[in-house]
């Protein structure tokens, strides 16, 4: 599974297209995202692809390349990492994929590939001879509390033995699909338990019985232990005659007095320490200075100044900055040299995000063939 590769050119079919539905689909795929992320649109077309045709072929990826307007490799790169895209032909009737991960494995996957072996061909993305059957061994789908279990295009088969995945191989290959139910293949809903429901069998509403028996019980509970409350705790005042009460209670009256006394000045105090520090730290959020030796030459704005914004990171309130600054062109930013980047990154207050986001290298691919340059050196559009 670790290595993918597209179909040998012999079954290659020399062209590929949309047919009137799946092209419709295509077009309602494609405006879910902006014209410059177009390429978004990948995953989905090539879904829609396999759909149409079984399989995803070399000339449907490069079709589909070109329809969103990205270089070949990477739709290849896609349609080859991920193991839902089959790049070989596959049955015309079922292509059954085999749960063989743990779950599946402990409850009997391993006997059901035997099947498909002895059904379809001993290896799997094989063809049977009549080429309307095929299978594979994939990884989790999903499924684990009612394993073993397949998919078949779209559905899953649950709760499996030998001889029901037999029966459904069968039926398919009959073009019969209609008559086996996907899901569980046993006495259960979904995945409830196979005996039936062990708990939450009846509902319990307010004022009901059960309701009146949870709180019969809650009334009975044994009370708090006190072995471990110390003997005279904070919040209580020992009292052991009637002159140490009276003498109590004139000192809790006079604490509750001072208490607000004494918060105000504690405030008043924490107030007076912190002001120092602020003032300490205005300085470091200070502006660099536009007299700076380091601030970038600026040239006087010329008749078609270059779109800023195609730089990932600049937006049209820095646009608007740079250009304040005398900076216009993208050959002026391709030349910023150190000194010169931490002087417009301190000015933007950007704490090193013009060097984390390489506005240089954007500005020399930019400068050097426009957007052609760009994709080139980055395998995208600008923004």
């Amino acid at each position: 599974m670790s290595v993918r590769r597209l179909a040998e050119d012999n079954v290659q079919p020399a062209e590929f297209a949309f047919n009137r539905e799946y092209a419709a689909k295509a077009k309602v795929w494609i405006k879910k995202y902006p014209k410059e992320r177009a390429q978004s649109a990948v995953i989905p077309l090539l879904m829609l692809a396999q759909e149409q045709d079984g399989w995803v072929t070399k000339r449907a990826i490069e079709t589909i390349a070109d329809m969103l307007g990205m270089p070949y490799i990477r739709a290849l790169e896609v349609a080859t990492f991920y193991t839902q895209f089959q790049l070989k032909p596959v049955g015309t009737r079922a292509h059954i994929q085999v749960c063989g991960t743990t779950p599946c494995m402990l409850r009997g996957s391993e006997a059901l590939m035997d099947v498909c072996r002895s059904k379809i061909h001993p290896e799997p993305f094989q063809l049977n001879e009549s080429g309307t059957l095929s299978w594979e061994e994939v990884e989790c789908q999903g499924a684990c509390v009612n394993a073993p279990m397949v998919m078949i295009f779209k559905d899953s088969f649950e709760d499996l033995t030998p001889e029901r995945l037999a029966y459904i191989i069968d039926r398919f290959e009959a073009g019969r699909p209609e008559d086996v139910r996907p899901g569980p293949q046993i006495d259960r809903i979904y995945s409830a338990p196979a005996g039936g429901l062990t708990s939450l069998t009846e509902e319990i509403k307010p004022g009901s019985k059960g309701g009146a028996k949870a709180s019969s019980a809650k009334a009975k509970s044994p009370a708090a232990t006190k072995a471990a409350r110390p003997k005279s705790p904070a919040t209580q005042t020992a009292t052991k005659s009637p002159a140490k009460a009276k003498a109590n209670v004139k000192a809790d009256a006079k604490t509750a007095t001072d208490a607000p006394k004494q918060r105000a000045a504690s405030k008043a105090s924490a107030t007076v320490k912190a002001a120092p520090a602020k003032a300490a730290a205005k300085p470091a959020a200070a502006v660099a200075s536009v007299d700076d030796k380091n601030r970038p030459a600026g040239i006087a704005k010329p008749a078609q100044p270059d779109d800023l914004k195609m730089i990932s990171g600049v937006g049209p309130k820095i646009e608007g900055t740079l250009n304040s600054l005398g900076i216009y062109t993208f050959a002026q930013v391709a030349k910023w040299k150190k000194a010169e980047r931490e002087w417009v990154d301190g000015y933007l207050n950007f704490k090193g995000r013009i060097d984390r986001e390489d506005w240089v290298k954007q500005a020399k691919a930019l400068a050097k063939g426009g957007e052609a340059e760009y994709i080139k050196v980055f395998g995208k559009k600008p923004r």
